[in-house]
């Protein structure tokens, strides 16, 4: 079998494709924080209103905001989270906790999420089987990719 010509098929490629523009994600921080308007997104973000719409009409067709109409004259639209768009919000909790834990320090950070048992959230990964938080030296990756192994493509 001849090695793969395109790059290793991953997950985290597909993902990154959809979101990991340039204000994807925090159009998504907006909208889960409950700020779905065209106006709240463009101050809340700074990103110019042509990229801002770009990305909005992306994540709508993705599947991860959907639009919905909050005044008919002018016609307004604003957006909201679908499961899958929820389904991301622990990335986001995730990447802010590892800012606030590397790029700023105790005092610096700008916002603190709160849990509904009243304490501040810190996001830990765990194993849904054994519910153990994850560490890198637990793990162990199997490809499933045909022709590829952890280190690369398979030889011929």
């Amino acid at each position: 079998m001849a090695a793969p010509k395109d790059p290793r098929p991953c997950s985290i490629a597909d993902t990154l494709a959809l979101v990991g523009e340039k204000y994807s994600l925090l159009v998504l921080r907006e909208v889960c924080l409950g700020n779905g308007r065209f106006d709240q997104l463009v101050r809340n973000i700074g990103a110019p209103r042509d990229i801002l719409a770009t990305r909005l009409r992306r994540l709508v067709d993705a599947g991860i905001l959907a639009k919905r109409v909050y005044s008919e004259r002018p016609q307004r639209f604003e957006y909201r989270p679908t499961q899958a768009g929820l389904d991301l919000e622990p990335v986001l909790m995730t990447l802010m906790e590892w800012g606030d834990r590397h790029l700023r320090t105790e005092d610096d950070r700008p916002m603190v999420i709160e849990h509904i048992c009243g304490s501040e959230l810190v996001p830990v990964v765990t194993c849904g089987a054994c519910g153990e938080a994850v560490r890198h030296e637990d793990l162990t990756a199997h490809p499933q990719a045909e022709g590829w192994t952890v280190s690369g493509p398979s030889a011929a």
